[in-house]
């Protein structure tokens, strides 16, 4: 029961996250639309990253809406939730990734809190933390259908 429990928590959870990573991105594209771009490399992550972060918050706040408002949709049930998620945690690691390779160059010792290089590194953070939070709420999916089908008794049980 409690993989029940908590899996809409942790979906809200991620998007939240998502929402987030929307504004630091949208932000950043703005920014360097006006400056011009370290690189085309550079550009092509942000937007995915900003693509990523955007399908998240559409579809986990989808999620949420349909398990809250008691609606049951192919996309509210576990198997919807698994397939958002496993899809969901490949964009966010291969984003995540990508971007790592793109910014390990950078220097940002020195730097002060608010730079464009500690940004660029919290837009790598949240998108490893979104990837860990897609497998985390796989893993307690997997947990509760296992635990429920392990303490499933048949109807000859009086």
């Amino acid at each position: 029961m409690a993989g029940t429990t908590f899996h809409p928590f942790l979906f809200l959870l991620i998007a939240m996250l998502a929402i987030v990573e929307v504004g630091l991105n949208a932000w950043f594209v703005d920014h360097f639309d006006d400056v011009g771009w370290p690189t085309d490399r550079f550009h092509s992550l942000i937007l995915l990253f900003l693509f990523t972060a955007s399908w998240t918050a559409l579809f986990a706040l989808a999620y949420v809406w349909w398990i809250f408002s008691g609606a049951m949709h192919f996309l509210a049930s576990v198997a919807g939730s698994t397939l958002f998620l496993v899809i969901t945690a490949t964009l966010w690691v291969v984003a995540a990734a990508l971007f790592h390779d793109e910014i390990m160059s950078w220097d940002c010792t020195g730097q002060p809190i608010v730079s464009m290089c500690r940004e660029a590194e919290a837009i790598e953070a949240l998108g490893w933390t979104e990837f860990a939070l897609c497998i985390i709420t796989i893993l307690a999916a997997c947990f509760w259908v296992h635990s429920s089908r392990r303490n499933y008794r048949g109807s000859y049980y009086v």
